[in-house]
Order: structure tokens, then C-alpha cells, then sequence
């Protein structure tokens, strides 16, 4: 059973004995938790409906004993396991704590009809070699959450801004997840903001996205290097500066300055295989819309170019490293002799 199937039961009012969450998507972890508590509760219930347990501090026993015990003034209960100890692949079963999960296993033979358990396993893999996790692997109750692809992560920005009656262009969506990156807690946030921007019925698009959400330090480098290739050495110092106030290293800029080029130079390399977008994307590990951008802008330099200033780089690295070159100052006149070398 995956997790929509689950979620789609629940919604429709059917609980089962037990669900074993795990992964390393913890914000979608959450949000199952939440999804449950909510369709079982309602907000009045949940302090007399909801029991909490950590194996770390408590036996996996007095679990399956709560479990046992009915309900006082809800219909049913839910008892939440926050667990990495007695599922988890690696963990050390017990710990400091001696679980004897044969008590749980006798529970889950007979559960109880008014209580589910929920057990969220702080780990990206179980341990199916235990007994615990085999039963209930065979009654269909683990659900994994791994983190989502690119493509599914575009789905799910472009879907919460419908739910919340706004629409968001293709071309926004990437411009986010390039900003954001998978973080599904810190999207959310930022989705909400620029939905609330947009107002009911509204469209996001780049321009409300680049002005809403903060740049990272490696699409300021991106666009240091396209005033390079554009010849603006004015608009790149403005850049380089900004970043210092911003207390970035110069030595962490010109590596991410290299890895730019690097970058457009694989590019370069792959579009003479015929390789798509998308491919490119795979095979350089980066996320498509990055690619897409990288692949417009290696269009400005010839592949002699990129690698005398992929060589450059490299030796102002070592020069700032050894101490041979004040690294403010040697990347500044790295900057400015730039604009005059731009023939290749």
C-alpha cells in the first residue's frame, strides 16, 4: 500500500490497526499524521483522542497496553509511536530501553477496534529482518516517503497553488524549486506567501517569484558570470560586492564561479551528443530549469573560451589558498581583467 491509497481510505472514513511511516520526506511524514488526526477528530476531541510515545524514553509495551485500553469520551484513539529504535534499519533495538516487541506483536494479532497506531520511524529504511516489521509489512501498513523528483516536486507546487484558487506558471514553478530546492517545508512556506500575494483567482508568475523569494548565492554567481560573458564588468564588480556584504567567502565564490563554467562546458559536451534537456539533467545530477538556463548561456562562449577561463579560475583558487593573492582584491582583478579577454 503507498500512501495515497492510505490517505484516500482515510478520507473516506476507513482507519487501519496500524500505519508505519518512514523516509526521509519528513514534512509529507507530518502532513499524513495530520491528515489522520484530522479526519479521526475533531479539534475538541484531539486532547482525549490523542496519546503520544517515544521509544526512546518509553517501552514499546506501555504502547501496546494504551492501545489496548478504550477510549474515555471519543468514539476512538489514535496512539502515535515516534520511533528509532525498534523498526528502524541500523537502529539498536532497545537502546537503553529493553522493548520486548512480542507484546506489541500479541496486540497486533487481535488489535483493537477503537485505537489505530502510528508509528513514524525517524529512518530512511526499515529493518526487515524483525518479526515486528515482517507482520507488518504482510498486513500492508508500511508506507514509505521518499523525498519527490523534480517533476513530481513541479506537480506539487503547481497543484497547492490550485488548491488554493490560484494558478502558477510552468516557468515560476522551476524558477522556485531552483531558488528552494526540495525542502518541502520551506516551499510550502513559500508557495503560501506567494499565493497570498496573488490573491484569489490570481496567476504567479517569474516576475512575482524573483521578486517574492530570496536569490541564492549560486544564481548571484550564475548572473556574475553572464555580465562576464555579456562584457558588463560594471554590473559584475555590483555583483561580487553584494555578495561580500553578504559575508560570502571569495574563495566559496570562485569555486562556485568554476563550477558554473564547468558546468556550461559539460553542457557544451552533451549538446554535441544530442543529448535532451532533460538527459543533460540526469547526467549532471542539476535540476532541469538550471540546465535550461546553463544551456542559454554557454551559447555566449565558444568551448576555448570556457576552458582558458575554467583554467584561470582554477590557479587564482590555489594563488588565494597559498596566500600569494589578497582573496578580496584577487578575485576583483580576476573580474576586471575578464572584460578585456573576451575574444575566444
Amino acid at each position: 500500500m503507498d500512501a495515497k491509497e492510505a490517505l484516500k481510505e482515510i478520507k473516506n472514513g476507513k482507519f487501519r490497526p496500524a500505519y508505519v511511516l518512514y523516509g526521509s520526506d519528513r514534512y509529507r511524514i507530518q502532513q499524513f499524521a495530520d491528515t489522520l488526526a484530522e479526519a479521526m477528530f475533531t479539534p475538541d476531541e484531539r486532547e482525549f483522542g490523542i496519546v503520544k510515545f517515544d521509544t526512546s524514553e518509553t517501552l514499546i509495551e506501555e504502547a501496546a497496553l494504551e492501545a489496548e485500553t478504550l477510549p474515555f469520551f471519543v468514539e476512538r484513539k489514535l496512539v502515535i509511536v515516534k520511533d528509532a529504535a525498534v523498526f528502524a534499519a541500523g537502529g539498536k533495538e532497545g537502546g537503553k530501553l529493553e522493548h520486548k516487541t512480542e507484546r506489541l506483536q500479541q496486540y497486533l494479532d487481535i488489535p483493537s477496534e477503537t485505537t489505530v497506531l502510528l508509528f513514524i520511524v525517524n529512518a530512511e529504511k526499515l529493518d526487515e529482518r524483525r518479526k515486528l516489521v515482517k507482520m507488518l509489512k504482510d498486513r500492508n501498513a508500511l508506507l514509505p516517503f521518499q523525498e519527490l523528483d523534480a517533476s513530481e516536486l513541479k506537480r506539487w507546487v503547481v497543484k497547492r497553488a490550485e488548491e488554493q484558487h490560484r494558478k502558477m506558471t510552468p516557468e515560476a514553478a522551476d524558477l522556485l524549486l531552483a531558488r528552494v530546492g526540495a525542502h518541502m517545508q520551506q516551499l510550502a512556506i513559500e508557495m503560501d506567501k506567494l499565493c497570498l500575494h496573488a490573491g484569489e483567482g490570481g496567476i504567479i508568475g517569474v516576475e512575482q517569484t524573483e521578486l517574492l523569494t530570496a536569490s541564492t548565492v549560486e544564481e548571484d554567481v550564475f548572473a556574475l558570470v553572464d555580465s562576464i560573458a555579456e562584457l558588463q564588468v560594471d554590473k559584475a564588480l555590483r555583483l561580487y560586492r553584494s555578495l561580500l556584504l553578504r559575508r560570502e567567502e571569495p574563495i566559496k565564490i570562485a569555486a562556485l564561479i568554476a563550477r558554473q563554467l564547468r558546468i556550461m562546458l559539460q553542457i557544451k559536451e552533451l549538446e554535441q551528443h544530442r543529448y535532451t534537456p532533460q538527459q543533460m539533467a540526469g547526467q549532471l545530477g542539476l535540476h532541469p530549469y538550471a540546465v535550461k538556463l546553463a544551456a542559454e548561456k554557454s551559447r555566449k562562449f565558444a568551448v576555448q573560451r570556457l576552458g582558458v577561463l575554467l583554467a584561470s579560475i582554477a590557479d587564482l583558487d590555489y594563488r588565494m589558498k597559498t596566500g600569494a593573492v589578497d582573496k578580496v582584491l584577487g578575485l576583483e582583478l580576476y573580474l576586471l581583467a575578464l572584460g578585456s579577454k573576451q575574444g575566444a
